[in-house]
């Protein structure tokens, strides 16, 4: 039995299956995306379909936004919890989680040589599980189903939706993780799997962690409901019971693979080898410990053992706060903090050469500059003195992390463009892009985060407080305004790369990169490559040219 599964059918460079003529109808071409096995397909299914539902995620924002600064007199009550789960689980689960996803499915086995993704049906499978729930929690939550709502029925479909989503993002997280643990080219160790690859294993072993568990949880929350409702409260219970899956930590494992990402650019970028790269998969893989906070969910177990041992109440709190912010939210920002100073020592190392500052690499770094941001904010919001508890300040962080991925993410996707289309996404256009999405999440972010020292509610659109409410509302609302317009510009700027009318033709390493998607055709064949080798070094384009550094790389 083999976990990949390859094509003797004929096929172009692009992956489409060749028919007499060399020729393929609408119906044909309908029908290879439907029910393709080409990894590079299936996570452009992931990447686009996820950029799309972004638009109109950043939209509710904007509608959200509006709502507050009207004071809630827009809409009817009842919608109000309605927008904020659309919000708050789209900008996770229907935007991140499956855009850094689906770039590992489309990424991934090109760079460790394999043939195909393990397990592509599952894979595809997932996506179409994914897809269908997402459809089905927008019905659901367009008819007052979400949490707090008042159809039954519909917060009855939002549960299963919910879950069907989850199942859907574990299945392609299980194929992603299987390539990078059984279908490495030879002589490509653990420790010579190229740094997006590692970051994307862990993410994997994140979801495999984490999405079971509230898999679980929605089967309690939709029997309960469907029943007596007596064990979790409920239609007003689902938010309260779900909500961590949508804050920090577990918004950590959809950005785990962005500093992986800001690696890789780094050495294509400076020209040279990564520095410390032992260092760099531990500082990668303290990043994927957020996913331990949103597997015990609870934040104070420890204070409660402590606490019956017959410690003082303020030192139950105190061992706490420390023990908590220390392991979920304070490890996930020194592995981040570790890669972007260890980055820095590379690019630092290198000749006194000009780098090639491309609009990947710099939209990865903003990217990965508001997720750390977001990190931070994450560890002072549990911390009591503040006073920051049930503000928007969380808010705040949470459009951080998410925001930050995706600019990270449009990266991933103008660098590998040449890989999956055989063209360039304009440079100069994505440059422009990642300067507007760094101001829009600043936008959307930054006054939130003084609203909450201003005791701003969370979760609510009437209210009072000292200060300029409705400067700060408004802020955030353009931000959200101008994130939905970058996404679409983006969207834009790939379909016409796609479709041949934008962009220029690419060469097989038009970025001068050191790991193996390079040195294959561009646009990649099906089955990705002609010949699996092996390679005796994490940089194997480099080894033709350079000599072995002095740890034999």
């Amino acid at each position: 039995m083999t976990t990949l599964d390859t094509s003797a059918a004929a096929t172009t460079n692009d992956g489409r299956a060749l028919v007499a003529d060399d020729t393929i109808g609408v119906f044909d071409s309908m029908s290879g995306w439907l029910t393709t096995t080409d990894h590079k397909r299936i996570g452009r299914l992931f990447v686009v379909s996820s950029l799309v539902v972004g638009v109109a995620v950043a939209l509710v924002a904007v509608v959200l936004g509006i709502e507050r600064v009207a004071d809630g007199e827009v809409f009817d009550a009842s919608a109000v919890p309605q927008l904020f789960a659309a919000f708050r689980f789209g900008l996770v689960y229907s935007l991140a989680l499956p855009l850094m996803v689906g770039l590992a499915i489309a990424v991934v086995p090109l760079q460790v040589g394999a043939r195909a993704l393990a397990f592509p049906r599952l894979a595809l499978t997932g996506f179409w599980f994914w897809a269908s729930g997402l459809v089905f929690v927008a019905i659901a939550l367009a008819n007052n189903g979400g949490p707090a709502g008042g159809d039954p029925d519909m917060v009855d479909l939002f549960l299963a939706a919910y879950a069907l989503q989850l199942i859907g993002l574990l299945a392609a997280g299980v194929s992603v993780a299987t390539t990078v643990l059984t279908a490495r080219v030879p002589g490509m160790t653990l420790r010579r799997i190229p740094l997006f690859s590692w970051s994307a294993l862990v993410q994997a072993i994140a979801i495999t962690l984490t999405l079971p568990l509230q898999i679980g949880l929605v089967v309690y929350l939709f029997v309960d409901h469907r029943n007596g409702r007596l064990a979790f409260g409920g239609n007003t219970g689902i938010g309260q019971w779900l909500g961590y899956g949508v804050t920090q930590p577990m918004t950590y494992v959809a950005a785990t693979t962005v500093f992986g990402l800001a690696l890789e650019l780094v050495a294509v970028t400076f020209g040279r080898r990564l520095q410390l790269r032992s260092v760099l998969y531990a500082g990668v893989g303290l990043v994927g410990v957020g996913a331990l906070g949103a597997v015990t969910q609870q934040t104070r177990n420890f204070e409660v053992l402590w606490r019956t041992a017959g410690a003082p109440d303020d030192a139950a709190e105190t061992l706490g706060d420390i023990v908590t912010l220390g392991l979920f939210l304070g490890l996930p920002l020194l592995g981040a903090l570790t890669v972007l100073g260890a980055g820095g020592l590379t690019a630092a190392a290198a000749p006194k050469v000009r780098p090639r500052i491309s609009g990947p690499f710099v939209m990865s770094f903003l990217g990965a500059g508001m997720v750390v941001t977001g990190m931070v904010g994450g560890l002072v919001y549990p911390i009591g003195i503040f006073g920051l508890s049930g503000t928007v300040f969380e808010e705040a962080c949470l459009v951080y992390v998410v925001y930050g991925t995706v600019l990270a993410g449009m990266g991933a996707v103008a660098y590998w463009a040449p890989k999956w289309w055989g063209r360039l996404i304009p440079d100069k256009q994505v440059l422009g892009l990642g300067a507007l999405g760094m101001i829009a999440t600043v936008l959307a972010s930054l006054p939130y985060v003084v609203a909450g020292f201003a005791d701003q509610p969370a979760g609510a659109v009437d209210f009072d407080y000292e200060g300029p409410k409705v400067l700060w509302n408004l802020a955030v609302t353009a931000g959200h305004a101008l994130m939905a317009v970058v996404v679409l510009a983006f969207v834009g700027l790939v379909a016409k790369t796609a479709t041949g009318r934008g962009g220029d033709d690419a060469h097989d390493d038009p970025w001068g990169g050191q790991t193996l998607e390079w040195a294959t055709a561009s646009p990649a064949p099906r089955d990705n490559f002609a010949e699996v080798g092996s390679v005796m070094s994490p940089e194997p384009l480099l080894d033709s040219t350079a000599e072995p550094d002095e740890e034999g790389r």
